[in-house]
């Protein structure tokens, strides 16, 4: 006798019990500890180099700083893109590796790289700042602080000091950064006349603060036979000081700097300027460390700034925008669409079983499946996010299939006069191996997409660890927990039937339709042929794109005033958009800052940003996407502008990215790609972005007459430098206070550094000691020169962007894939497959890879279980059909191929073959004992088709909510529901029919072949029966 693992758990029901019990603690346990964000973990490998040298043109900067920079990360190994951009005196380079290089690897590689060419570049920069970019850890929370009792100067250091310690001592909050406000600095404004009388240079005077204004170490002595320390104390922290410094002159005179200077306690000049609802504040953001949760992070700013606010009531501190918000609607959504689909998923059971009790056993059956997988997730250290979640949605409906499949063959037994304790020992034993092979199969589907590598990978990887933990958790459930509540629970059956009770119509007639397949079997296998090709062929109309946009209720703006434009000239243009803009009634709060590049965060002050807050998506009649749409018109009537949509659902559909090493041809040619995709109807809103031409001062040395005064082009970079915008912080003297160093700066007035005169008069140092003009060795000229430079590849970047007018992202990039220009671009200059193009090609191509390992591995545990080399070939059949059914829900929805899709495909690969593993392994039974085999094909339709319907339509019942609802993610939810809801209904109609069909067919290859097989082998019947 065969002592089964459900008879088992019947027969000795307490270890099963304590079991369940301890996997039910366990995952409520990993539920509450779980991290909720927003996507997965993703550790991307990007670093950043940072090099600083104020009033450095972009040009300049390109050939002294970025271009050796690149050239020296550039043989690392491992590296996927390069990129850099460079604007007034900053160049940032961004370098990408593959996703499997370790971050903190490739960040000291960088570092390493960077420390041995420090020597090449500028002595005059600021050390070049090498960092990790969290890629995923933009802002998860801005704030903007308000009061009436502080000056701006105040409020900024307020936020610095105060605010920013208490917020950085939450756990999980990696930095705060300030946006907006100004600094405290102490400001010695030289009098330029004066100086030209006494012919001293404004280097003199910041040399002067350096040498005397500092502390310094003296060495050490023994008095009274112990050591002490000689500290030099020169800096001190008044400004009646700095009046008293005595500034040598020649022939051994010297006059105070309070005689030609005005000296005053002031704040650096605002070259960023924050509003919220076009009122001055200042702002800061909050960024969380990677793999801490948003919601905890959120909650634990939130306590930090009430306290603050208990404690500093004259400040107001006001949320702006929150990217948590969109994570939690996501999560609660989310788990709303869960528990529906598992209240449908119920509700079908007892349409189909018509017992309370039966019902009761397959709803308990899921939270005893979904809870042991919270505890694998916890297990892997994945986090509570769009994918894992998604998993559990779209799998909660095959977590009751096992279980249904069980209940229903165990009622079948008690129908046919079995008690149920004796009923549910012969009916799980005679339904064990399907149900094993059905999940088996599943998590097939999904171990090879541990071996996805690549960005794409990290999404597949959570998603088939949290479908494969909880389907292998609903078999234990199923073999178990099932057939031991099913013992104890069920009631015998008062009337029996027997065989002459009348099978249901609905059978009927499907097993005359069966019939007449297997009768006609060459034209329905013509008929399902026609069916798949003509599915397929329909791929060709759906769109194709990588990720679908989000709704996340904030919309970011990114501003560029022409080249030149000051900070409050960029303020003045966003307080013009903003008073467009208030009063629309989808608008909660509008944050601005001047000055500042969006893209990359960095001090730019012909560049602004402007982050809208939207009310929820349920309460405004637009979606954020449409909402853009609506404010081109708005921003189109702001002359002097161009603009750009923030990385939110509002980020251009399309961008083609060209690079050269020849900035005019690459000029020209992306000036004639422009006028070509404006011919395309199926673009709008076409933006070329290339940098605009800036005037730009040159003041050229003459090396002849500079080289006679002693004066070097150092010495006159120095002085303009310093009159013009202050010396670099480095090469500044400080005030030292309790709490902070403040800047003490030499800096012209701003009517005088405005004046050409002034500067051509300025005096500069020479090597003699006797101080020169400028006029006397350098000319003053005008030129021009672009205002941003960015690189791709070490290359010269143009880009186009664009948004979609009616067509996907797939089917733009193969119409401008055809522009004349695109099909002969000239030999300097290359396409570059960057940002979405680049990630929906590695998907396609992945996802190829992923399904062909996928069906090989189902083929081979196939095999492996059934004993046979055909019949798995014949289960395998559901998946084209599966495929086609797909496809054409897609089309029916108005969906494109993009991730989701993908996703979902793949799983149909491992639900599918359900359908006919029950079909199969049943025709195999009946095949053994001797019936024939159509008889054997009509009775497992008879027997199973019930088991397949209600399993079905219990999956496609958990699935309903994740298409009706219209919350947070639904554009990434209701896609892939639609893929698995279409190729669910089209393989269970097909499979009924045509599997028994192949079937028959594989049957009777299997009979033309084993005579031809056995000449091969001289192994006999009673070889094999040998034990």
């Amino acid at each position: 006798m065969k002592y089964q693992l459900s008879e088992w758990a019947i027969r000795k029901p307490i270890p099963t019990i304590v079991i369940f019990l301890a996997l039910t603690v366990a995952g409520l346990f990993s539920f509450l500890k779980l991290p909720i964000n927003a996507n997965p973990v993703i550790n991307f490998p990007v670093v950043t180099v940072t090099v600083t040298q104020n009033g450095s043109s972009p040009s300049e900067l390109e050939n002294a700083v970025t271009q050796p920079i690149e050239r020296a990360v550039s043989g690392l190994p491992g590296i996927r893109h390069i990129n850099s951009t460079i604007t007034d005196g900053v160049s940032i380079t961004i370098i990408e590796f593959d996703i499997k290089i370790d971050p903190n690897v490739a960040t000291n590689d960088i570092r390493e790289q960077i420390t041995q060419i420090r020597s090449e570049l500028p002595q005059s920069i600021d050390e070049p700042l090498i960092s990790r970019i969290d890629v995923e850890g933009s802002a998860i929370l801005n704030y903007a602080v308000q009061s009436k009792d502080k000056n701006l100067t105040d409020l900024s250091w307020f936020v610095d000091d105060k605010l920013s310690k208490k917020l950085l001592m939450v756990p999980g909050v990696q930095k705060i950064t300030r946006l907006g406000g100004t600094n405290k600095e102490i400001l010695i404004e030289p009098d330029p006349i004066k100086m030209a009388a006494l012919k001293i240079s404004v280097a003199d005077i910041n040399q002067l603060l350096l040498q005397n204004n500092v502390n310094i170490p003296g060495g050490k002595m023994v008095v009274a036979g112990q050591d002490h320390t000689i500290r030099i104390l020169g800096a001190k922290n008044e400004i009646d000081y700095l009046h008293q410094l005595k500034l040598p002159l020649a022939n051994d005179n010297w006059i105070k700097l309070g005689d030609i200077a005005t000296i005053r306690d002031s704040h650096k000049e605002t070259i960023t300027i924050a509003r919220l609802n076009n009122e001055t504040v200042v702002g800061f953001a909050v960024f969380r460390a990677k793999g801490s949760s948003d919601t905890e992070v959120e909650k634990g700013v939130v306590r930090a700034l009430q306290m603050a606010g208990e404690e500093y009531p004259d400040v107001n501190i006001k949320l702006v925008s929150s990217n948590v918000k969109y994570t939690v609607a996501s999560y609660n959504s989310t788990m709303q669409t869960l528990i529906e689909g598992a209240i449908l998923t119920v509700i079908v059971v007892f349409f189909f079983l018509k017992s309370w009790r039966a019902t009761l056993i397959a709803a308990i059956a899921l939270p005893l499946s979904i809870l042991p997988a919270f505890f694998i997730l916890h297990l892997f250290g994945y986090t509570l996010n769009s994918i894992t979640l998604l998993a559990l949605t779209l799998v909660i409906g095959i977590l009751v299939d096992d279980a249904i499949v069980e209940i229903e063959n165990i009622e079948k037994y008690i129908e046919r006069g079995e008690r149920p304790y004796i009923a549910a020992i012969k009916a799980s034993d005679a339904i064990g191996f399907a149900i094993v092979a059905i999940t088996i199969t599943i998590v097939a589907v999904f171990l090879p997409v541990s071996f996805i590598g690549g960005f794409i990978g990290k999404y597949f990887v959570p998603f088939g660890i949290t479908v494969s933990a909880a389907v292998l958790s609903s078999l234990l459930v199923a073999r178990l927990v099932t057939p031991l509540m099913s013992a104890y629970l069920l009631q015998p059956k008062k009337h029996p039937k027997t065989d002459k009770t009348e099978t249901p119509k609905w059978i009927k007639k499907y097993l005359a339709i069966l019939e007449k397949t297997l009768k006609f079997r060459k034209t329905a296998s013509l008929l399902a042929i026609v069916f798949l090709l003509g599915s397929l062929a329909l791929v060709a109309l759906l769109p194709s794109g990588f990720m679908p946009k989000a709704d996340i209720s904030i919309t970011t703006i990114e501003v560029e005033a022409p080249p030149g434009t000051q900070a409050a000239q960029s303020d003045e243009t966003l307080q013009k958009i903003i008073k467009k803009l208030q009063g629309r009634p989808e608008i909660i709060d509008i944050f601005s800052v001047a000055g500042v590049d969006g893209s990359s965060g960095e001090i730019s002050q012909n560049r602004s940003n402007i982050i809208i807050n939207l009310v929820p998506t349920g309460e405004r009649d637009w979606s954020q996407k449409e909402f853009e749409q609506s404010l081109i018109p708005i921003l189109n009537e702001i002359p002097d502008i161009r603009y750009n949509f923030g990385n939110s659902s509002g980020s251009r559909d399309i961008s083609i990215v060209l690079a050269s090493e020849n900035p005019e041809i690459l000029s020209q040619t992306i000036e004639q790609l422009r006028q070509e995709m404006m011919q395309l109807e199926g673009l709008k809103n076409i933006k070329l972005l290339q940098p605009l031409p800036r005037r730009e001062i040159i003041i050229t040395p003459n090396i002849d007459t500079a080289a006679r005064a002693g004066v070097t082009t150092d010495a006159i970079g120095s002085v303009i430098r310093t009159a013009t915008i202050g010396e670099i912080n480095s090469r500044v003297a400080k005030f030292n206070l309790p709490d902070r160093q403040v800047p003490i700066r030499v800096l012209l007035s701003k009517e005088d550094r405005d004046n050409l005169t002034v500067l051509n008069d300025l005096y500069v140092n020479s090597i003699s000691g006797v101080n020169v003009p400028v006029k006397s060795v350098a000319n003053i000229s005008f030129a021009s020169g672009p205002d941003k430079i960015e690189r791709i590849a070490r290359q010269r970047k143009a880009s186009i962007d664009a948004d979609l007018n009616g067509i996907a992202v797939g089917t733009a990039f193969i119409q401008i894939s055809e522009l004349p220009t695109m099909k002969k671009l000239p030999p300097e200059v290359k396409r570059v497959e960057y940002g979405e193009v680049e990630y929906m090609n590695e998907m396609f191509d992945r996802f190829t890879t992923t399904i062909t390992l996928s069906i090989m591995m189902v083929l081979a545990i196939l095999i492996i279980l059934f004993k046979d080399f055909l019949q798995p070939m014949t289960i395998l059949i559901a998946l084209p059909f599966a495929i086609g059914g797909a496809i054409i829900a897609l089309l029916i929805y108005g969906a494109a191929i993009d991730l989701p899709v993908i996703i979902g495909i793949l799983m149909l690969m491992g639900i599918v073959s359900k359908n006919s593993i029950l079909l199969v392994e049943f025709i195999l039974e009946k095949s053994r004992t001797g019936m024939p085999r159509n008889e054997a094909i009509i009775q497992a339709g008879r027997e199973r088709v019930r088991p397949i319907i209600m399993t079905t339509i219990a999956m496609i019942a958990g699935m309903i909510p994740l298409v009706i609802t219209s919350g947070a993610d639904a554009s990434f939810r209701a896609p892939m529901a639609i893929s698995v809801i279409g190729g669910l209904l089209s393989s269970t109609l097909l499979s009924l029919l045509f599997v028994p069909v192949i079937y028959s067919y594989m049957d009777d290859f299997k009979n033309f072949i084993t005579p031809y097989l056995k000449k091969l082998t001289s192994v006999t019947k009673d070889d094999l029966d040998y034990h």
